[in-house]
């Protein structure tokens, strides 16, 4: 049995890395991403994610704000493949640099906006179809949380209360799933080599290594390495996570 899965996020950093992982798992993809550009991932790294994993991998343009447009993914999977096992929420940006009384309304939104209430939208769209479908006791939701959505990170109070929300937002549908089959988690990276953690870097002027003094390994996490984390949550065995955030962030603030 081939087991399907949607990804959000997907064309570079976390997302195109746990595409890469669950593509060599055998999984087939649907490969969700806004492609909206700098600095945001181009149709071009989707396009070339596709084409990496072609016999695998339908690419998916959607802004995780659209529910709609969502909604529209979960159809193109059913029809492709007729089923949905695994749904992994990896969508997100990144704002801050000020403190809490100074960050401007427009960071606050948007952040709520993709890294939390997207996280929403993706489960509000997605879960009906595990839920409907041949094996709802495969069938997991993984969202991405973060670091920050246990720590308090100095600048970043708005991106702190989304990734919070991202944790709340699981656990509670954990809870609403209950003895369904289907399981949701949360997976929080620390600082991942990724697009987003140079931005942090910027933020605070600082390089990626100074970030990383933060983690008890003492360098940068690879997106492959959170994407085998992911892929474990996305698993049959994945079950006994169900409610969890499994922390994958090499010993963060420790």
């Amino acid at each position: 049995m081939t087991r399907v899965a949607i990804v959000t996020g997907a064309a570079r950093g976390i997302g195109a890395a746990t595409v890469a992982r669950l593509a060599a798992d055998g999984y087939q993809i649907m490969a969700v991403d806004s492609c909206e550009g700098p600095p945001l991932a181009s149709r071009a790294e989707l396009d070339a994610l596709t084409a990496a994993h072609s016999d695998n991998v339908v690419a998916h343009i959607a802004d995780v704000r659209d529910r709609s447009a969502l909604a529209k993914a979960v159809t193109r999977t059913l029809e492709h493949w007729h089923r949905l096992d695994v749904v992994v929420a990896c969508a997100a940006v990144m704002r801050g640099g000020a403190p809490l009384w100074e960050t401007p309304d427009t960071d606050l939104d948007l952040l709520w906006e993709v890294d939390a209430k997207g996280v929403w939208n993706t489960a509000a769209t997605t879960v009906p179809a595990m839920l409907t479908g041949p094996d709802p006791s495969g069938c997991r939701f993984v969202a991405i949380a973060s670091a920050a959505g246990t720590h308090g990170m100095f600048h970043l109070a708005a991106y702190n209360a989304a990734k919070h929300a991202v944790v709340g937002i699981v656990k509670g549908l954990a809870a609403d799933l209950v003895a369904t089959g289907v399981t949701a988690c949360a997976v929080s990276p620390g600082s991942t080599n990724t697009p987003m953690l140079q931005t942090t870097a910027d933020l605070y002027s600082v390089t990626i290594d100074e970030l990383t003094d933060h983690q008890l390994i003492r360098q940068p996490i690879d997106p492959a390495e959170i994407a085998d984390t992911i892929a474990l949550c996305a698993s049959p065995a994945g079950r006994v996570l169900n409610g969890s955030v499994v922390h994958a962030d090499g010993g963060f603030a420790s």
